[in-house]
């Protein structure tokens, strides 16, 4: 743990509250939560938490004050008997020590003393509107810092969404998160190779899932980064499915989106694969439909370029697949450019083509560029890229039945998505340790 990279972090919202005239920032981590009686979930910090500073574990807060730029940390106690039922706690001091805070109390003095640091502040930080609890409990120390009017003191007299900041530094990625970021789709894509390679007709979508959870475990991840998706059949044509227990059929195609958490960090993929080891001719040729518009999304991912230029590359292709295969009648839909400005292919494709990745799967940051001159959030450009954001590139197509739907694609859904960093001259891909092209995978799925 590099506490300094966690510090220049801070230093750069410190930089950011005093442009808007200063003041204290308030962030706490994630609450634990209870699944059932006393049986909690696997805990998970707050992402925008952890992101400024490195610190795990739960009933945790920290404050900063860009008046003397110190960064305060409130945490759990240390306290023995505890720590012989749920574990290891830093305690205030060794957290301070460790994680390079300022000073770090008790978590249990943090009303007491948060009233003390508010006091002459002249705006409040904090992620407005994320937590009702946490807003009753601004409301409560900013009442208490008014209580001292008479004493000459003041409260805050604005509020500033501490998020809006963080959204932005967390959009580029530094060379310490990409690195976590490659080993974690490193981790991923050797989990779908266990998988197809494990894939045989009679098996169950929930024993493919085993076979993933396994991988991740094995080389280090902590857990999934999302619930696993592993969709054999007609049930690839339900975008967010989870592991069942369909049996997984000769014939069929299985559509498996899964990806491990590592160090704070997601993954995310998709592969699509014939359960028996070969495609058919129907499915090779969506597939195949499907993995050009992935090339043509990929080639259009640079630096320089706008968020939507790949997904747009993607649908021209999927929509010129969809009219050359029937899927979408030219006596009805007319050309290509027609096509797409009626949105007809969304009938067989109906979500974006990628999303920021980074610590959540779906990661934070605005996919428009920042308001100007009062624009309205619908006016604003499509955010351009920039060297070292990262995104997934993920098209599909995915074909239920219907009386106008040639028969020989029914049942067909097809993903296939990897993660890309933007670089200057194109995007790396980090998630290509698996096979993608559809005569590897057989291949693979020959060992």
């Amino acid at each position: 743990m590099d506490a300094l990279r966690y510090r220049q972090r801070r230093e750069q919202i410190f930089d950011h509250m005093t442009r808007l005239g200063g003041g204290v920032a308030i962030l706490p981590t994630a609450p634990e939560a209870t699944r059932n009686r006393d049986s909690d979930f696997p805990y998970r910090h707050d992402s925008y938490f952890y992101y400024l500073s490195g610190f795990g574990e739960p009933e945790s807060v920290l404050v900063l004050d860009s008046r003397n730029r110190t960064a305060t940390l409130f945490c759990r106690p240390k306290n023995e008997e505890r720590e012989i039922w749920d574990g290891f706690r830093y305690g205030p001091d060794a957290a301070r020590e460790t994680f390079g805070f300022d000073a770090a109390y008790p978590i249990d003095v943090l009303d007491e003393r948060i009233a003390v640091m508010l006091a002459d502040a002249t705006a409040l930080f904090y992620p407005l509107g994320t937590s009702a609890r946490f807003d009753r409990q601004v409301r409560h120390w900013l009442a208490a810092v008014r209580a001292q009017a008479r004493a000459g003191v003041s409260a805050p007299s604005s509020a500033h969404d501490l998020c809006a900041a963080l959204d932005e530094m967390r959009l580029v990625k530094d060379a310490d998160e990409l690195a976590i970021m490659r080993r974690a789709g490193q981790i991923s894509a050797q989990a779908h190779v266990r998988a197809m390679q494990a894939c045989r007709p009679g098996m169950r979508e929930y024993q493919l899932e085993a076979e993933l959870l396994y991988e991740f475990r094995r080389h280090g991840s902590q857990s999934p980064a999302y619930t696993s998706i592993v969709a054999t059949g007609a049930n690839a044509c339900v975008l967010h499915y989870r592991a069942g227990d369909t049996e997984c059929r000769d014939g069929d195609l299985c559509l498996i989106d899964a990806a491990c958490e590592l160090d704070g960090y997601a993954s995310d993929i998709t592969r699509t694969f014939p359960v028996n080891g070969r495609f058919s001719a129907p499915q090779r040729e969506l597939y195949d439909l499907v993995l050009a518009a992935q090339q043509a999304a990929i080639d259009a991912t640079r630096a320089g370029v706008s968020f939507n230029d790949p997904h747009d590359a993607a649908v021209r292709v999927l929509t010129q697949g969809m009219l050359d295969t029937g899927l979408l009648p030219r006596d009805k839909h007319g050309t290509l450019d027609d096509a797409i400005a009626s949105k007809a292919y969304t009938r067989f494709y109906m979500h974006r083509t990628g999303h920021w990745i980074g610590m959540d799967v779906h990661d934070c940051g605005d996919y428009r560029e920042p308001a100007s001159g009062g624009q309205a959030g619908s006016e604003r450009p499509s955010r351009i890229l920039k060297t070292n954001m990262a995104l997934t590139v993920e098209p599909g197509i995915y074909v239920r039945p219907g009386p106008d739907v040639p028969e020989r694609y029914w049942r067909i859904g097809i993903r296939i998505e990897d993660d890309a960093v933007v670089t200057p001259a194109g995007c790396e891909l980090l998630t290509r340790d698996v096979p993608v092209k559809a005569d590897d995978i057989e291949a693979l799925m020959r060992q």
